[in-house]
């Protein structure tokens, strides 16, 4: 089982790690909020643990962001704000329970054994991608934007796929050449920018909403609506 465990405070970092390690998990550590949303969208795990006080951005605000672009995960709030109002708005923001702080190592392991059995009992893959007019249909692999079926190459589509299920996310080029190709290329290469302009032909050409967008200086971002320049 992989467990991403979202917390600032290095003492209970370490008892649940050291915990959760014996009983045959395998957990990866973020210390803040940032690094823990990057982490849960660009790796898999089966749960997320998540902190809801934490540096920079909180984790009301990191559950919204992951259930933007995954709905399956199983998400288990780990609070000292043990109020009703707080336990509501951790929920309504997507997490499945939550855990008040301090907590009985023995409890969390039995919620964290459940939630992701209940998880994996529950979920079904999402196999469409929908951003505005455009379907990405994942299991056959085809694309289209409104009625018009688009050819992609491979190469092509698993760009798109990394975009669309990314969305409204910038993504530097680093990221998409470390997700899309999984090679160390040479860091002077422009394939992500040739790639990129591939598609836009494809997807943009003749719409007058336009999906992918430039960041400059930082990367892409696929979204629709435009608020960046292109």
């Amino acid at each position: 089982m992989k467990v991403l465990l979202v917390e600032d405070e290095p003492g209970l970092v370490s008892v649940i790690v050291r915990g959760l390690s014996d009983a045959g998990m395998a957990v990866s550590v973020a210390a803040d909020g940032s690094m823990g949303l990057d982490m849960a969208l660009n790796h898999q795990f089966d749960i997320i643990l998540l902190d809801i006080m934490l540096p920079g951005m909180n984790g009301i605000q990191v559950c919204k962001e992951i259930r933007k672009h995954n709905e399956s995960v199983a998400i288990l709030m780990l609070t000292a704000l043990n109020s009703t109002e707080n336990i509501v708005t951790g929920l309504n923001s997507g997490a499945d329970d939550y855990l008040a702080k301090p907590f009985k190592f023995a409890e969390l392991e039995a919620r964290i054994r459940t939630l992701v059995r209940r998880s994996k009992a529950g979920s079904t893959p999402k196999s469409v991608i929908a951003v505005a007019d455009l379907e990405i249909d994942t299991t056959s692999k085809t694309v289209k934007r409104g009625n018009k079926a688009i050819t992609l190459t491979a190469t092509e589509y698993h760009l798109l796929e990394y975009l669309a299920r990314n969305r409204d996310m910038v993504l530097s080029r680093i990221q998409i050449l470390e997700n899309v190709w999984d090679i160390d290329f040479n860091m002077g290469t422009n394939v992500v920018d040739v790639y990129v302009n591939y598609l836009r032909k494809k997807l943009d050409t003749g719409y007058d909403v336009k999906l992918i967008h430039t960041v400059f200086g930082m990367g892409y971002i696929f979204k629709d609506k435009d608020e960046t320049s292109n």
